[in-house]
Parts: C-alpha cells; sequence; structure tokens
C-alpha cells in the first residue's frame, strides 16, 4: 500500500520525452509494517514532539505548533570525466577505485580546497541549482571540498523529512546533471584510497518557527535552564544510544571512511567546546552558580582598519568528532555522501524522545515531591553529567589516545558494519523504538537482515570485480612489461653489456604474489558464499574476504609503479583526480 506524505510537497519532474508528477509517498503492508525509511521518519517525529511539548509545559512554555525534528544536509560528492568511468570496471560497477596506486600529489597543498572552482564543473553546478530551483529545494551553498575533484552542495536547513526527501532530490539531479557535461558524479563515500572521502553532514535541531531551535543558548545560555536540559537530554541520548546511531551508519562503504581523512571515528562521542563543557562541568561539581560566570564570546581584532571588530563563537567545532555543538545545533557528521540520513535522524528523534521522557519524569518527581523547578533542574543536569559524561569528547578523535581512553569509558567502538548492525535489535533499542511507537521488533530486524544482505553482496561484488580485474587488466599489463624488460635485458647481454635487473626482479616477485594473492582471495570467496547472507556470512566477509582484498590491491598498486605507463590499461589516479 501507498499513501500520500502532505507533509512533502509534490514536485514535477522534466525529462526529454515530457513531465510527470512525483508524490512523496509512504509504503507500507498490508498488515501497516513500514516497509520505507519515511514511515518511521514521521512516527519518530511524533515521538519527538509528544515529549517535547511534554518538557516544555514544565517550563511554562505553550506553543500551537508541533516541536519538529530539522534538518541542514551537507552533501558531498566527487566530479570525474566520464571516460574514466567507462575504463575503469571497478567505478563503473562498485562506485569506487579497487586499484590506484597514490599519485605523487594529493591534497596535501590544499589547494583544491582554497582554489577556484572549475569553470566545466561551476557550469555544471550552476544548472543542478537551476533544476533544484524548479524542483522547489532551496539550496544555499556550492564549494570546493578539500580532496582533488571533490565538492559539496547544502540546501537551506528544513523540517527533517522535507530535507531527507530535498537530499534524494539533490542526489539525483546531482548524477543526471553531470552527464550533460561529461561527468560521473560520484556519491560512493569513498571512491578514491588516500585522499578524503565524501559525507553527508546532518544538522540536526528541534523546535518550530515559535520556538526557534531548543538548542539555541541565546544571548546567555549560563542562565538558560530550558537550553541546558534539552543539551543534557542529548548527552544522555548519544550516551546511551551510541551504538544505535553507528549502526544507522554502518555499510560497506562508508566502513572505508569513518576514521579517515576528515570522517569521525566509529566511537560516539560529543563536542560541546570549552564554554559548554565549563557550565556542565560546574553542575557536576556541585557549583552551578558559577554556570553563570563561564567564559564569554570574544572579540577578534584583526588589525586592519578597513574593517571592524568581529565578535567569535565560542564553541568551535571539532572535525573528528562524530557529533559536535555548533551554536544552535548538533552535527552529526558520520553519515555516508551515498546513504540516506532517514535511518540517522529517525534514531535521534527516539533517542530525544526517550531522554526527554526521562527528563520530564525526573522533573515531575522532584517537584511533587516539594523540590523548587530550578533546584530539580539542576538535580538533573547533575544527573546527567554523573551517569553520562563519559560521552564528552572536545579533543582529537583520531588518535590512539582517544581510542583507548574510549575504552576505558565504556564507549563501543565498533569500527566495522557486522559489529554495528546487530545494535539495531539489541533489547534497549527494541524497546525505545516499541515504547515511541516507530518501529517493532519485527521491523527493526526485518532492517537488519536487509543491511547485512546489502553489506554481503557489496563485498562479493566488489571482490569479483578485483578477482576479474586483476586477472585480466592488471596481470596481462605487467606480464607485457616483464617480457619487455626481459627481452631488452637478453638483448643487452647479446652485445656484451651488463644491465641492471632490478625492475625486472621486482615486476616477476609482484606479478607472482598478486597470482598467489588472487588465488586465495577467489578460495575465501567461494567459502563465504556457502554461508548465506547473514551475520557469520558478514563477519566472514569482513574478516577474510576484505583483507584479501587489500592484499591483492597492494601488490597491483606497487606493479602500477613499476610498469611501464602506455602499457598500463587503467586510468590512474593523477588522469582521474586532476582531469578537469
Amino acid at each position: 500500500y501507498t499513501a500520500w506524505d502532505v507533509t512533502s510537497p509534490a514536485y514535477i519532474m522534466e525529462n526529454p520525452n515530457g513531465t510527470f508528477l512525483c508524490i512523496p509517498t509512504m509504503f507500507l503492508s498490508w498488515t501497516g509494517v513500514a516497509l520505507d525509511k519515511k514511515t518511521p521518519l514521521l512516527r519518530s517525529n511524533q515521538a519527538v514532539n509528544r515529549e517535547a511539548q511534554r518538557l516544555l509545559a514544565l517550563f511554562g512554555v505553550h506553543t500551537d505548533l508541533p516541536v519538529l525534528s530539522y534538518a541542514g544536509l551537507e552533501q558531498e560528492y566527487f566530479l570525474i570525466d566520464h571516460n574514466f568511468n567507462f575504463a575503469r570496471p571497478d567505478i563503473q560497477i562498485a562506485g569506487r577505485s579497487l586499484f590506484g596506486a597514490r599519485p605523487a600529489k594529493g591534497q596535501e597543498f590544499s589547494d583544491q580546497y582554497f582554489g577556484v572552482i572549475p569553470q566545466r564543473v561551476l557550469s555544471c553546478m550552476m544548472e543542478v541549482e537551476r533544476e533544484l530551483y524548479k524542483l522547489g529545494v532551496p539550496v544555499r551553498t556550492r564549494h570546493n571540498e578539500a580532496a582533488p575533484s571533490q565538492y559539496e552542495i547544502a540546501p537551506l536547513y528544513e523540517p527533517s523529512n522535507l530535507a531527507v526527501d530535498h537530499n534524494h532530490i539533490i542526489m539525483s539531479t546531482l548524477r543526471n546533471v553531470a552527464k550533460r557535461y561529461g561527468l560521473k558524479c560520484l556519491l560512493h563515500e569513498k571512491p578514491f584510497s588516500g585522499v578524503n572521502g565524501s559525507g553527508k553532514h546532518v544538522n540536526y535541531s528541534l523546535g518550530n518557527s515559535e520556538l526557534g531551535s531548543l538548542f539555541d543558548p541565546g544571548e546567555t545560555p549560563h542562565a538558560n535552564a530550558k537550553f541546558l536540559v534539552f543539551c543534557a537530554a542529548m548527552i544522555r541520548a548519544v550516551h546511551k544510544f551510541g551504538g544505535l546511531l553507528r549502526a544507522t551508519v554502518a555499510s560497506a562503504s562508508n566502513d572505508h571512511r569513518l576514521g579517515a581523512h576528515e570522517a569521525p571515528p566509529a566511537i560516539m562521542s560529543i563536542f560541546l567546546g570549552d564554554q559548554l563543557t565549563e557550565v556542565f562541568e560546574a553542575f557536576r561539581a556541585g557549583r552551578a552558580e558559577d554556570a553563570a560566570n563561564g567564559r564569554k564570546g570574544r572579540i577578534m581584532n584583526v588589525g586592519v582598519d578597513t574593517l571592524p571588530p568581529l565578535p567569535t563563537d565560542p564553541g568551535d567545532r571539532n572535525r573528528t568528532s562524530p557529533v559536535a555543538f555548533t551554536g544552535n545545533r548538533f552535527e552529526f557528521r558520520a553519515v555516508g555522501s551515498g546513504q540516506s540520513a532517514a535511518g540517522s535522524i529517525t534514531a535521534l528523534n527516539v533517542m530525544m524522545a526517550d531522554s526527554l521522557g526521562f527528563a520530564a519524569d525526573w522533573l515531575e518527581r522532584e517537584t511533587a515531591a516539594g523540590a523548587d523547578f530550578n533546584v530539580a533542574v539542576e538535580s538533573f543536569i547533575t544527573h546527567v553529567m554523573e551517569e553520562h559524561s563519559a560521552v564528552i569528547f572536545n579533543g582529537d578523535g583520531y588518535s590512539e589516545v582517544w581510542h583507548q581512553e574510549a575504552r576505558r569509558r565504556g564507549l563501543p567502538d565498533l569500527r566495522t558494519t557486522p559489529d554495528a548492525i546487530p545494535e539495531i535489535t539489541s533489547p534497549q533499542v527494541v524497546e525505545i523504538y516499541e515504547r515511541a511507537g516507530v518501529l517493532t521488533r519485527d521491523e527493526l530486524r526485518a532492517r537488519q537482515e536487509i543491511y547485512l544482505e546489502q553489506y554481503c553482496k557489496t563485498v562479493r561484488t566488489e571482490a569479483n570485480l578485483v578477482i576479474r580485474m586483476a586477472r585480466t587488466i592488471i596481470f596481462p599489463a605487467a606480464m607485457r612489461y616483464q617480457g619487455e624488460l626481459a627481452a631488452t635485458a637478453a638483448h643487452m647481454r647479446d652485445i656484451g653489456l651488463e644491465i641492471r635487473t632490478t625492475t625486472l626482479e621486482e615486476v616477476t616477485s609482484g606479478l607472482r604474489r598478486l597470482q598467489d594473492a588472487t588465488a586465495r582471495l577467489e578460495t575465501s570467496l567461494a567459502a563465504c558464499g556457502e554461508t548465506g547472507e547473514g551475520l557469520e556470512a558478514a563477519r566472514r566477509y569482513c574478516d577474510e574476504v576484505l583483507p584479501l582484498m587489500l592484499e591483492v590491491r597492494g601488490h597491483a598498486d606497487t606493479l602500477e609503479t613499476l610498469v611501464a605507463d602506455d602499457l598500463w590499461a587503467l586510468p590512474n589516479y593523477q588522469e582521474i583526480l586532476f582531469g578537469k
């Protein structure tokens, strides 16, 4: 069954053969089981509204409008020449390069990030924006990103349901318009090794047009009890259900990105900044009165007469944090560029509904026992800091020190999809989803099975590609070069000249290692195919197949640096990433 989602406007899509009406739609089984991502997202908005309204009432705040989750979805992507897509079976089928030696230059100069947008790319971007304008998608930002040939587009903040729909339209439009300019849009999370991957940062907040953002501290954040309670609820939510949040971004493609090159680690933590951290630490130390005397925003004197003094935001962003407070919202940075943000936003809503309900219960219980309301608020924030402050971390999330510290704090480090996906059906997750009326145990179990199946199929497809490309493209190219080297060496010896055969020996050794590793990968892949597509199979693909794929790639990439360029059949990273 389908049901029209009237909260998301219909739109008219044009193509050369005519126009047709697109209606945002929910998909349900005849028993009412949700078969999509939209239905649980809408249910979760109802759940978070219910608990937020209840908590706001305790503060004497009443609103006639529902409290919704809002999202600003930043979309990162790569644009490469479409000819390279046809010349690279791995990019064409898997959406990423399974082979490729690092070029002499990557992104270390930051010249892509701070440079001018190439003319062909800019023309493509502007047409994308025109098409999105016609479809009602309010695009606000376009710019270069850090990696060569990487870019970003971002719309205005919108209600989360609409933001997700518009993000899907953005991804589709990027792909379609790129073709008109001879470009290929790559939305894979890690299309190229050694440079930044692509994400879809979710700027998350709660509120409505009457209240604004409930994560906005206003002019005096230390005295804003309502803000502190909602912020404390977020801290509790991420600490209690960090495993769920990690599971919502788990996929074979996103595993390559998390924890490397501008992506946050798999450990879910919160960055609050020095100012907010001081406030919450004051509560934990029993010095709530000191919370009003924290550091203020400073003024930046730029030393130029024609520029005015610039006020600075005391809550700077930590690029290594999965969840960061950024002034009036929390930025969840772990969603992959090719993923739908609906699952993560649904989880955030459910987690927040649970924490807001817990906060309301706490305040009601304390005030019913005769406590002053402000004292009750202080006791709640103190409780959150005592029980859940382990999730707050303002340092470098990439450092090994943090990984050791996170283990000491008891934070889950779910590095791979097979580690993370079981969190979806953990007892506490099932309990909060069912209590919120968002998804049942069966609906959650179905999603877990589907995600595991997708993981197994993705890794299996890529492994098959690795085997085929190694045998039919890379091995023959290296063999031809080996033959040329051997013939040259023999000719030089015939005329009485000595020649160093180091390169010949390296190519011969590389060929042997490539052949052996490919054979082991094929054997391992055949064995995994006998275990189905459940959790056991996913673990085998992760622990056995992926390492062998990397081994084959390592030998192939070494050969790429040895074989003559005119004999290497695959376009290399330099050609793909720097060919504008």
